[in-house]
């Protein structure tokens, strides 16, 4: 496989990818051979304090295996489960801080699960919760129950 010279390429066509956020781009270089670059804003560093107190940077790739692990197949498409990513990264990025707590992070992706399913939502407070019994996920259930009973009564 030879490598492409992608400094003296040219852009052929740019469109927005369906997550709102990523440009898709057709390049073709001097030679004619064409690729396909997608392009992502560069967000600041942030800086994640996990439970042991260590620092890591926010990683989205890392953020976006726990959703996918936890919302399995219950979301129609990959568009549904990139827009959680996306709204989870966007709130953490709105505080405005150079550093968040992780539980903030899986605060913010509860938030996003709750009302779009109740199975994803289940399934990921499991993990960042560590639930040992089943009495842990009745509580978080009967949780939910009585969150949503009070939002559909006002």
């Amino acid at each position: 496989m030879t490598a492409l010279n992608i400094g003296d390429s040219r852009v052929i066509e740019s469109r927005e990818v369906g997550d709102g956020v990523t440009i898709r781009r057709r390049r073709e270089t001097p030679d004619g051979k064409r690729f396909t670059t997608y392009e992502r804003i560069e967000k600041p560093n942030l800086a994640v304090i996990k439970k042991d107190g260590t620092r890591e940077l926010f990683d989205r790739d890392k953020l976006a295996i726990a959703v996918k692990r936890s919302v399995g197949k219950f979301f129609d498409s990959e568009l549904e489960v990139e827009k959680i990513i996306n709204d989870v990264e966007d709130a953490v990025y709105s505080l405005g801080e150079s550093e968040i707590l992780s539980s903030q992070i899986g605060d913010k992706v509860l938030d996003e699960l709750a009302n779009k399913n109740e199975v994803a939502y289940v399934r990921f407070a499991s993990v960042y919760h560590e639930f040992k019994t089943l009495d842990d996920f009745v509580a978080i259930l009967d949780s939910r129950r009585k969150n949503r009973g009070a939002s559909e009564g006002q």
